[in-house]
């Protein structure tokens, strides 16, 4: 039996001097990145830092991997794949097969190299700009995984009709979102990586997580669903799919593209 979860979005009851604190002071600094205001050019360079103490080291690195797990009910063997935001490929270990062809797209050069060096036999890397279409030629793809990176596209409608685009008609879409703009993992932000940036830079973190995070995890699911694609499954981790993204870090899903 299906079961539907309302879902409060406690930041439509707080006040907003709790809601900056939590999601970033979107009143104030907006979700258009200012390439060179002082705060993100330290971020650009501090960001490889910030990822490996706080993404995967510890609860980061738990709550990340609770989200690949989905791949497990992927059948990979032969098909075309692409990633966008690969990292450095930490979900291998849930793999079922191997792919034909896996094209690994990312802003960051770095972690390209980093992804090519685990498959140089079946690995095409592909250098994006932020909010540019993929260079990709249509229905060309069996499964594009994306793991949270969603959250971080400013123009999400038409990048997600983009992907539908190269995706083949039935091919799927799979990744994972942490729940931004849902109290558990604002609050975990607040606790952990928010006072790592502060401890270790003099970045103002409240900025840069409205130029990071534009999205909200609700908005990221109904945009999916906007531009045609069909849910197969999906998962609210750590406590499961029966209660609210409020009390859950991250979402993992599978769609497809009818």
């Amino acid at each position: 039996m299906d079961v539907t979860i309302i879902e409060m979005k406690l930041r439509n009851i707080f006040p907003y001097s709790i809601n900056k604190r939590l999601f970033g002071d979107r009143e104030r600094f907006g979700m258009i990145i200012e390439e060179k205001d002082k705060d993100w050019v330290e971020w650009m360079n501090f960001y490889e830092e910030f990822y490996h103490n706080t993404q995967k080291k510890g609860v980061g690195d738990y709550i990340n991997e609770l989200g690949y797990r989905i791949l497990g009910d992927i059948d990979f063997d032969q098909k075309t794949i692409l990633e966008v935001g690969p990292g450095s490929l930490p979900h291998m270990k849930f793999w079922q097969g191997k792919p034909k062809k896996y094209f690994i797209a990312d802003v960051n050069n770095f972690f390209l190299s980093q992804s090519l060096e685990k498959i140089p036999d079946i690995g095409e890397p592909l250098l994006l700009k932020r909010e540019n279409k993929i260079d990709l030629e249509d229905n060309s793809i069996d499964i594009l995984i994306t793991f949270y990176c969603l959250e971080h596209i400013l123009d999400l409608k038409n990048q997600l009709l983009d992907y539908r685009r190269i995706i083949k008609p039935g091919g799927l879409l799979v990744g994972g979102i942490p729940n931004e703009g849902h109290f558990m993992w604002g609050l975990g932000r607040y606790l952990t990586s928010r006072r790592f940036v502060h401890k270790n830079s003099s970045i103002n973190y409240d900025k840069i997580i409205c130029w990071e995070h534009p999205n909200y995890a609700d908005t990221v699911l109904d945009n999916i669903i906007d531009t045609g694609f069909v849910e197969v499954k999906k998962n609210s981790l750590p406590l499961g799919r029966f209660t609210p993204m409020d009390l859950n870090l991250i979402t993992s899903f599978i769609y497809k593209n009818i």
